[in-house]
């Protein structure tokens, strides 16, 4: 078994998710504060949401369309504040553009749309489609080294954090983010982001690789509505 230079055991990569992926993130009625309290405005945007979703369900090129509610954003510089999220999953990459041409996408008026491919996972994302998930932004100057990078990663998070799973997806197209990280979480959003900071192992090994790889990471963790 291979193992990172801190000793961390590389985690079971598998063969890609061979979809498509529209990645789009709503800036509805963001909080000042970390924690997502309950919004009007926000809810009457995800039931939309939701039912442009079953919508595009309804075509035959795409696997499933799910809506996010944001329940944390760290306080972090250049963190994106979108406190609803839409991923649609389309039957491969080339049928993108027309499930973005579609009426229903277009309706949900996104802040940022990014089409993407998953490059490489550990284990399935999507059993179950349910808990608390994250959406990682890292931001880099070279994705390919980025996504290197992250899996170096990886390991810390599978043997340190309960993580079984994780999703990243590459721009297909000049974007914002090298890749937006997409993980079922093994418990609540308060326990993972405290899994992480009281651990010593976090701040001298996962911050110190992104620092020396010139990346950050902007997470926002939601639930599926």
């Amino acid at each position: 078994m291979n193992r990172s230079a801190e000793g961390y055991p590389s985690p079971e990569f598998t063969d890609p998710y061979p979809y498509g992926y529209l990645y789009a993130g709503l800036s509805v009625a963001p909080p000042r504060a970390p924690l997502v309290r309950r919004s009007a405005e926000r809810d009457d945007a995800l039931e939309h949401c939701r039912s442009l979703a079953g919508r595009l369900e309804a075509r035959t090129d795409v696997v499933r369309a799910r809506v996010f509610e944001t329940v944390l954003i760290p306080p972090l510089k250049g963190v994106p504040r979108f406190d609803v999220l839409v991923l649609v999953e389309a039957a491969a990459p080339d049928a993108l553009p027309g499930v973005r041409a579609d009426e229903a996408f277009q309706e949900i008026g996104a802040d940022l749309v990014m089409p993407a491919y998953n490059s490489v996972r550990i284990g399935d994302t999507e059993d179950p489609a349910s808990g608390t998930y994250l959406f990682n932004h890292f931001t880099a100057a070279d994705g390919e080294a980025a996504l290197r990078a992250w899996e170096d990663l990886a390991g810390w998070y599978t043997a340190k954090a309960g993580v079984d799973n994780s999703a990243p997806l590459v721009p297909l197209e000049d974007a914002r983010f090298a890749f937006v990280n997409y993980v079922r979480l093994p418990g609540g959003a308060a326990a993972f982001m405290a899994d992480q900071l009281l651990r010593p192992s976090f701040h001298r090994f996962v911050r110190g690789r992104l620092k020396e790889n010139g990346m950050a990471a902007l997470p926002l963790i939601c639930r599926p509505r």
